[in-house]
């Protein structure tokens, strides 16, 4: 035997083969780790790299049969809500009536980012449905739903008056969400 030459009895071949038995188990805590706080946090929480930053640069043309695109433009000078959806989304389907209810008792301007939807399927869903927007943009290629980060429909966005994005809301709307988040930092923004 040479010298250097490690030996199934020798000091550093029992510290070599508990290293390889501890190595699987290490790997094995870290990832339970990593999924246990991944699984305590909530999906409709993901940060916006946007928030408290100004609304990006856009402008889209009217929603088929409406007067009013959106800019960015549009989105100072009040506190304002910018509500992403699409004909096709059920879930703007179930969140649709509570933005009715809004836009009658008058407590926000709502505006509407049309993502990705035939024109003729869009007028045809806000003339069935009730058109609560303000102003209604048609973002036909996806592009300025890019640019505002969004990861699918519905999201809504509350606006300052500034033109800053204070929040932002992934999934359906709730009347919970409304009264316990959204409404409140709207009358927090405007004061």
């Amino acid at each position: 035997m040479t010298e250097g030459t490690l030996t199934s009895s020798s000091p550093a071949a029992s510290i070599l083969r508990r290293l390889g038995f501890l190595l699987p188990v290490v790997v094995f805590v870290v990832v339970a780790v990593g999924l246990a706080i991944g699984l305590t946090r909530n999906s409709q929480e993901i940060p916006s790299a946007l928030i408290g930053k100004p609304v990006p640069e856009f402008s889209l043309p009217p929603v088929q049969g409406r007067t009013l695109g959106l800019s960015t433009s549009d989105l100072e000078g009040e506190v304002s809500l910018v509500n992403v959806f699409a004909s096709w989304c059920t879930a703007c389907r179930h969140e649709h009536p509570l933005f009715m209810r809004l836009a009658e008792d008058g407590l926000v301007p709502i505006h509407g980012l049309n993502y990705k939807d035939r024109p003729e399927d869009a007028a045809k869903w806000l003339d069935d449905l009730g058109d609560p927007y303000t102003r209604t943009g048609a973002d036909l290629d996806g592009r300025v739903g890019i640019e505002w980060g969004v990861y699918g429909v519905p999201e809504t966005f509350v606006i300052g008056r500034d033109g800053t994005i204070a929040y932002k809301h992934i999934g359906p709307v709730s009347a919970q969400d409304l009264e316990e988040t959204i409404l409140p930092l709207v009358e927090r923004l405007r004061q």
